[in-house]
């Protein structure tokens, strides 16, 4: 009996060409969710699901889809998935890691660099035709170079971040709960730190830890408040970590002098209070979104599919 595939949105062409010619493909060419009935209409039958990171696979959608063998989540993160409901099930989980690990990181050092030297702020004042002359104190901004980078999760993207700074003649310390073995540490000039020392000395605060019960809110008013008024705060990881209503108090009342946001707590959402202040920068998730990067991405999901439905092992599974 042939297998049974949803890809429940929009996937390029070229990683779409890798699923077997016996494979029946059932298609949302959209990148707006399925309605929940609808999906699990779709589900139903299914040997297979190929999804994004907006899709949120439960309890309750795994019990609709008893014949379900591997979701396939074209993503690094896959807190969208119960992954305990899925393996009492037998349902192999795979993500996304390393093909995306760079371009993370160029885009949190993007964020870094846009808000310390106030470039979306710079770029507003240009084109709004305020700019009359040159003038002394116009939109200073903070310098990098030298400065404390604290990175906040060592691993494959909080590495690449910390090695970025190693052109900046910066001083890294990072916080992860396995500390990184000694020839990391050598090589990119990285000391481990407890969270507290991290903050309190880090001119440059960026996150890249997993989201879990452990680190939701681990950026609220208590850990905002230990860092420095002139300390800039990056997420490129994933929103809920940060309480984003004390974010929007820390900037607002000077615990910190700017924020540079790539995802948010209730994506699309952002906190009302956010998008009023010029001292934070935002993003609406972007920081894999180069053409080669999402190409990988969605090729490697589909590649981890296939396996597993002809019986191999996945190539990255995280269940």
């Amino acid at each position: 009996m042939a297998k049974k595939v949803l890809i429940s949105n929009v996937l390029p062409d070229e990683a779409r060409a890798l699923i077997p010619a016996d494979v029946q493909v059932d298609y949302n060419a959209s990148d707006t969710p399925l309605p929940q009935t609808e999906f699990l209409k779709r589900l139903t039958g299914k040997d297979g699901l190929i999804c994004h990171i907006i899709s949120t696979i439960d309890d309750a959608v795994l019990s609709a889809a008893p014949s379900l063998k591997v979701i396939a989540n074209v993503a690094v993160g896959y807190n969208n998935i119960d992954l305990a409901a899925a393996k009492r099930r037998g349902v192999v989980v795979t993500n996304t890691p390393d093909v995306l690990t760079e371009t993370t990181a160029d885009f949190a050092w993007a964020l870094l660099m846009g808000t310390a030297r106030r470039l979306v702020e710079a770029d507003h004042f240009a084109r709004s035709g305020q700019w009359r002359r040159w003038q002394w104190d116009l939109l200073w901004g903070t310098d990098v170079h030298g400065k404390t980078l604290g990175v906040v999760g060592f691993g494959r993207i909080g590495r690449a971040v910390a090695r970025r700074a190693q052109g900046f003649a910066m001083r890294v310390v990072y916080y992860d709960t396995v500390r990184a073995d000694a020839d990391t540490e050598r090589e990119l000039k990285a000391t481990s730190v407890d969270l507290h020392t991290l903050l309190r000395e880090s001119d440059f605060v960026t996150l890249h830890t997993l989201l879990s019960p452990q680190t939701r809110h681990l950026i609220d008013e208590r850990t905002l408040r230990l860092m420095k008024k002139t300390a800039v705060l990056v997420n490129a990881a994933r929103g809920p970590i940060v309480d984003e209503a004390a974010l929007a108090r820390a900037l607002k009342e000077g615990w910190i002098a700017a924020a540079g946001l790539d995802v948010f707590e209730e994506e699309p959402q952002i906190h009302p209070a956010l998008p009023p202040l010029t001292n934070v920068v935002m993003a609406p998730h972007i920081a894999s979104a180069s053409r080669e990067t999402r190409l990988a991405m969605a090729m490697l999901a589909v590649r981890n599919c296939v396996a597993v439905l002809e019986g191999k092992p996945a190539l990255t599974p995280v269940a």
